[in-house]
């Protein structure tokens, strides 16, 4: 080792940015461990380069003792006051070992080691850089497309602008410059590597920055900033100094300002956004380029009802919503926009509707009155209903079953019957059997009668025509003895229409139960 060593790592130490220092640490480290694997691993060594001349010397340490065990780490008392006359039991004692080739072994065995450290070192150093650098904008150039991902040279590391972070309708070729958000650093087997964005609204922020020196100096504060890449996009700035516009300072002189970031974007749009303490002026002004006549808020629900002129309601809201939305964002509240004729169209329903409900409250207290003077009129006592406070409900299963205790004023409904207890009552009886009747021809009148299951229904009369064959003797007994049973035999006949029709409508009206004869 010399001085021409040390100029060498002066060198890199200029050309890597990497501290003459953190290179000399690492050759001692490298150096120690090339000596173990040539004399041995279980040496309890350290070697030390001289900072100004470049020697280079390999010490052994050991521990005094009084009888040595392991030669290798421990000297007697007696050769440790040799070196050190003040030596005493269980000090450290440094004795050089440095071997007359170790230059030899060193550059065989230390190189790829030092080239490593000098790597993993360098790789510190920009993840560092980077690392800070996290939410500032760089600038690069384009080297290439990896699975539609664009690579980017920022000179001391790669960065990586991927899909998602690219604005729609962006294409980039190689060899040119741009200027991408740094989202974040990663460490990789190849080294850091930077993620960068060109739609995070940060981007925005940072080009205004550069461009508007006011921005810089704090005279003019960015409030917020909403984006949809590549189209449009937001931002609110407030003046620290009432004699400064900030608007007018972000615009610049002709556009210059703003025109040069709006370029930097691909030709985004940008609407500068006066900000407000009065949320109310500041969601008509988010709403800018559009009038607005009146903005009315709803704290509670976070929402705000803007009222615009007829012929300003599409400029509001906005190709496809973007303006209303960019708006939304930009205030934080949720707009909704209605045109001028709408919102007197509203009032008039609102109008009508409340007139509707006072009309039928109105009604309802009438109807209330009549009926209380009814009942008071006939002696009937107001009914008394216990708040649900005093007397929680509890539902209990339908249908009771028959005995089961139910509260004092249930009901409960099945089949639209309502069954409500009793005065007196506490327990369910269960009702009567409902019993249903059908209309059959009876053979011995000669007419349809009302047949109930279990009972025996006298005969009902029903408008039918005489069975054909009837006489007057017939109707006679005394005559009708001494007729011949040819003749007292019916004769059947086509039934006539109005037959067809009492028939037609017993079957409709009976259905199913209905028997015709």
């Amino acid at each position: 080792m010399n001085t021409e060593f040390i100029s060498a790592l002066k060198q890199i130490e200029k050309e890597r940015n990497i501290p003459l220092e953190m290179l000399i640490r690492a050759l001692e480290d490298a150096l120690g461990a090339a000596y173990k694997r040539n004399f041995g691993p279980n040496q309890n060594i350290i070697v030390e380069i001289d900072r100004a001349t470049g020697a280079m010397k390999v010490f052994a340490r050991k521990t005094v003792v009084l009888e040595v065990s392991e030669e290798q780490t421990e000297l007697s008392l007696d050769d440790a006051r040799q070196i050190d006359d003040s030596a005493q039991e269980g000090d450290e004692v440094l004795i050089e070992v440095t071997p007359t080739d170790f230059g030899r072994i060193a550059a065989q065995t230390a190189k790829q080691v030092i080239v490593q450290r000098i790597r993993e070192t360098e790789r510190d150093i920009i993840y560092g850089e980077f690392t800070k650098r996290e939410g500032d904008i760089v600038s690069g150039i384009v080297q290439r497309y990896e699975q539609r991902n664009v690579l980017v040279d920022l000179g001391k590391a790669e960065g990586v602008l991927a899909l998602s972070e690219q604005a729609p309708h962006e294409h980039f070729r190689h060899g040119e410059r741009c200027k991408a958000y740094v989202l974040e650093v990663k460490r990789t087997a190849r080294g850091p590597q930077v993620m960068l964005s060109r739609t995070h609204p940060g981007l925005l922020k940072r080009l205004f920055e550069i461009e508007v020196p006011e921005i810089r100096q704090g005279v003019i504060s960015i409030k917020a900033v909403v984006r949809e890449p590549g189209y449009r996009a937001k931002m609110a700035v407030k003046s620290n100094d009432s004699s400064v516009d900030p608007v007018g300072a972000c615009v610049g002189p002709r556009g210059s300002r703003v025109q040069s970031v709006s370029d930097e974007l691909r030709g985004e749009k940008i609407d500068l956004i006066p900000w407000n303490q009065d949320q109310t002026v500041f969601v008509a002004n988010a709403l800018s380029p559009a009038r607005v006549i009146q903005v009315l808020l709803n704290d509670p629900e976070k929402s705000a009802l803007v009222i615009t002129p007829d012929a300003q309601l599409s400029l509001a809201i906005g190709k496809e919503g973007q303006n209303a939305r960019l708006a939304a964002k930009l205030t934080g509240w949720r707009i909704d926009i209605k045109s001028e004729s709408q919102a007197k169209e509203m009032a008039r329903d609102e109008a009508a509707r409340r007139a509707q409900q006072e009309a039928d409250d109105e009604q309802r207290r009438q109807d209330e009155a009549r009926m209380s003077a009814e009942r008071a009129h006939h002696g009937v006592a107001e009914p008394q209903v216990a708040p649900q406070t005093e007397q929680p409900y509890a539902e209990p299963a339908y249908p009771y079953a028959e005995g089961q205790v139910y509260p004092e004023g249930a009901v409960y409904y099945e089949e639209e019957t309502q069954y409500a207890p009793a005065e007196g009552q506490t327990t369910y009886e269960e009702p009567e059997p409902e019993t249903y009747s059908q209309m059959v021809w009876d053979e011995a009148s000669q007419t349809f009668v009302e047949f109930v299951p279990g009972q025996v229904a006298e005969p009902v009369p029903v408008m039918v025509d005489e069975p054909v064959g009837a006489t007057a003797a017939t109707a006679d007994p005394g005559q009708g003895a001494k007729r011949d049973k040819t003749d007292a035999k019916p004769v059947k006949k086509k039934l006539s229409k109005d037959k067809k029709k009492r028939i037609e409508d017993l079957q409709e009206e009976y259905g199913d139960d209905f028997e015709a004869p």
